[in-house]
This record gives C-alpha cells, sequence and structure tokens, in this order.
C-alpha cells in the first residue's frame, strides 16, 4: 500500500494510527506530506519549509523523530505547495510521480493500493500503477484551518471521481460523496493505553481540583467559557496541554489556568485517568460539525468524568458525557463531576463504551473493505 498523509512521527492522527495497524499485514510506503496552502512568509512557515528541506536531503527518514513501523519505508518528496489544478497539476504530476515510482521500484512494490488521506496526492492517483484507489476523509477542507480553501475542495471532488472506495470519519462528510462507494469509518483509540492504570504525571497540579484539556489549543475553542468558568471556579485548576495555536492571553492572566506545552501521546494516559474532568470545550463551527476527535474515545477509555459543549460525533456517548449547551451549564457540570469523580462504577461504564473502538479493530474493517475491490 501507498499512503499519502501528513508527516510521519509527532503526535498520531487517524491515518498514522491506522497505518501502523495495516503495516503488521501489509507493506506500505508512506508519502509525507504535500502543502494545503501556499507557504507564507512567516517563521511558522519558513520552520516548515527548512524541515521538509532536510528530509528531502535524507529521503528514508521521517520528519520527526517518532517510530517508524518495520514493515514502512517514508518518502518526504519535492513538490510543489501550490495546490489546485492548474499547471502545479502538471508539474506536480511528473516530479512526484517520479520520486514516488523511484521508491515503488527500490521496494519491488507492484500494482500497489494507493491510499490518500489529502486531496493535493490528486496528481498521481491513475498514474502510479495501482490496482484501486482509496480516499479516507477525516476533515471538512472547506472549513479547516490553514487550508486554502477553494483549491483544495476543488481537488478533493477531482479526488472522489477517481476513487475507488471512500472513508469517512463523520456521517456530515459523507454527503458530499457517492454513496454507493462510501464507508463510514469511525476513529477508534489505543485503549489498551487509555485504559490501563498508569501513574499520575508530576506536572498534574495537586492543590485543588482540575479539567484537563489535550489538543491544540486553538479557535476552534470557546475561550470566553473556559475564562467564565476558571472565574467562577478559582479553586478549580484547568490545564491545557498541547501546542498554542491562537492567542491566549485572556486565560493566561488568570491564577488558576497552566499551559503545560506539548507532551508526547503515550504520556496523555497519566494526565487524563487522573485529572477531575476532561474537557471538550469546542465551538459549533462548520469545521467542529464536520469532525470525529481523537480525544473523545481517548478521554472515555481513560474513565474520568468528561464535560463537553455539543457537536454531532458525541451523540452515541451522551450516556457517559455532561453536554453542556452555555457557560453556566458548564461550570454546573463541572461541579458534578468533582462530586462524582470517586465513582467507580461510572469510570467503567465510561471505559467499556469505547472498549471494542480499538485502532486494530477500525484497521480491519477499513482492511476488509479494501480487499473486497
Amino acid at each position: 500500500m501507498i499512503m499519502f498523509g501528513e508527516d510521519w512521527g509527532g503526535h498520531p492522527t487517524s491515518t498514522q494510527h491506522l497505518a501502523a495497524r495495516f503495516a503488521e499485514e501489509w507493506r506500505i510506503l508512506w508519502i509525507n506530506s504535500i502543502g494545503l496552502r501556499r507557504p507564507r512568509l512567516n517563521a511558522r512557515d519558513l520552520q516548515r519549509v527548512a524541515r521538509k528541506l532536510t528530509a528531502v536531503a535524507a529521503p528514508s527518514a521521517p520528519i520527526e523523530r517518532a517510530p517508524v513501523p518495520a514493515n514502512m519505508t517514508t518518502l518526504s518528496p519535492m513538490a510543489l505547495p501550490l495546490p489546485g489544478l492548474g499547471p502545479q497539476m502538471a508539474v506536480n504530476r511528473a516530479a512526484l510521480g517520479r520520486q514516488v515510482r523511484g521508491k515503488m521500484s527500490a521496494l519491488g512494490m507492484e500494482k500497489p493500493i494507493l491510499w490518500t488521506s489529502l486531496p493535493t496526492a490528486l496528481p498521481v492517483v491513475g498514474h502510479l500503477g495501482e490496482r484501486a484507489a482509496v480516499y479516507y476523509c477525516c476533515d471538512d477542507f472547506g472549513a479547516l484551518e490553514g487550508v486554502d480553501h477553494a483549491p483544495v475542495l476543488a481537488m478533493e471532488r477531482e479526488l472522489a471521481k477517481k476513487c475507488d472506495l471512500i472513508f469517512v470519519s463523520n456521517m456530515v462528510l459523507a454527503e458530499r460523496f457517492d454513496p454507493s462507494r462510501t464507508v463510514y469509518l469511525p476513529h477508534g483509540a489505543d485503549i489498551s493505553l487509555f485504559a490501563t492504570p498508569a501513574p499520575r504525571a508530576d506536572d498534574l497540579p495537586t492543590d485543588g481540583p482540575v479539567a484537563g484539556f489535550y489538543g491544540s489549543f486553538a479557535d476552534w475553542l470557546d475561550k470566553a467559557l473556559l475564562r467564565k468558568a476558571a472565574l467562577a471556579l478559582p479553586q478549580w485548576r484547568f490545564v491545557f496541554i498541547g501546542d498554542k495555536k491562537t492567542d491566549a492571553s485572556m486565560l493566561e492572566d488568570l491564577p488558576n489556568v497552566r499551559f503545560l506545552g506539548r507532551r508526547p501521546h503515550a504520556e496523555l494516559a497519566r494526565y487524563a485517568q487522573h485529572w477531575t474532568a476532561s474537557l471538550i470545550p469546542f465551538l459549533p463551527t462548520p469545521q467542529i460539525i464536520a469532525s470525529n476527535p481523537l480525544k473523545l474515545r481517548e478521554y472515555l477509555a481513560a474513565g474520568s468524568p468528561i464535560v463537553a459543549t455539543p457537536f454531532p460525533a458525541l451523540d452515541p456517548y451522551r450516556d457517559h458525557i455532561a453536554v453542556a449547551e452555555d457557560a453556566d451549564a458548564f461550570i454546573e457540570a463541572l461541579r458534578q463531576a468533582e462530586q462524582a469523580a470517586g465513582d467507580a462504577g461510572a469510570r467503567s461504564a465510561r471505559s467499556a463504551s469505547v472498549a471494542s473502538e480499538t485502532w486494530e479493530a477500525r484497521a480491519a474493517d477499513a482492511l476488509r473493505a479494501v480487499e473486497g475491490l
């Protein structure tokens, strides 16, 4: 299988979770990402370009230091980071195709399955001798932050026409594709990691109940709600793990709010199992409505009470989540979570609700559908 995804390494995405399981049975050539927007002249984009050029100089190495399965090879291709259907398509078809076919030849790969999670693989779909093409759609590229929306959506429409099978992680996304070729494949979780008891993280506060969140601190979080909750509950500690991708000043000035920075995925259970309540404070943006966040099932597996704002993906789990429609309800749900934190039966029920939703099970479902082609 040839898989086009984001850069291998760092915090694992759903595609990487699946790929790691696929690699137990299949030989995988993983193609690191091609840009979904034109680069800007800023520090973040320049750092990304530098990483890309370093990876191209060592094409078998991953972008970041992270384990690569034994049956997987990664490739960091040189391609134009200019999404769209114009002349750049022809340039990338030639350049990208040459690089991928060269690696295929070196690995002895013939007639592979082509799997892509990104529309930017479009230039080479149908040009690699693949026996079938699969699109794994987990995001609304018309709403996703950091994407040139119009050209990427145009590429996605063309990609969908060429693919034999389309997986979607949210039924909202399924509405844009041919139902005869579209299969719902919800996200899984690393259940063994999050449900197995782990020691409490050393930097998790101990001087009061803790409301915790991990993931990008970004514009889709309801910062006003979080500030109101932190002010109303001064005895609580609000802990955020992950990169800051938006202005956090309205929370940083509060004494009971702490930003711990990024932590390895393997360490997250040491936080989620031990804080008083897990938070999912999303705004109802188009991106969130079409999302299926990985943390949802991970939080459930960890067992701690969960307080969330409403969005479609959590509907199957509402019996195990306190869903708050506004800030006042969110605050009250946190108070109730503190009272229920020691309820071992509720913790077990939350964990049991996702016990069968492992990445191994999701990968097996995906491979059965692919092999059916």
